[in-house]
């Protein structure tokens, strides 16, 4: 009986290890601070994904942002390999919840390093200097 119980708690354990993790949780996705954001783009080590309209997108972006509404059917292919890599969305504003779409795409895709940057488009500012 012992066994039983024993290989049926192995079995469930495992099962929910391999579901992986649930990309309908916002929490996950943290919220990073404008220096860092400014900093990652002054060095070109984070896939930042605009989630604004492609107008909005053609007027003004965060520099090297990739528009989610032209990527979206071929996400995987324009996201990095590097299923660790450091990934930045972000919308119009700290009102916006927009960025989540593209969150919570790459987070299905299997990527495990995803941020929001809530200030969005209306808060972005280059790096002085």
């Amino acid at each position: 009986m012992k066994l039983i119980i024993f290989t049926l708690s192995f079995c469930l354990s495992f099962s929910a290890l391999a579901k992986g993790k649930d990309c309908t949780d916002d929490s996950q996705f943290s919220d990073i601070p404008l220096t860092e954001l400014q900093s990652l783009v002054s060095k070109n080590s984070a896939t930042i994904i605009d989630v604004n309209s492609k107008s909005s997108y053609t007027k003004n972006k965060i520099p090297g942002a990739i528009h989610f509404g032209t990527n979206k059917d071929q996400l995987a292919k324009v996201l990095p390999k590097d299923k660790n890599a450091m990934i930045v969305a972000y919308c119009g504003g700290p009102m916006c919840t927009a960025w989540k779409r593209a969150a919570k795409a790459s987070c299905e895709l299997g990527y495990t390093n995803i941020r929001h940057f809530s200030g969005g488009i209306s808060g972005w500012k280059p790096k002085a200097g």
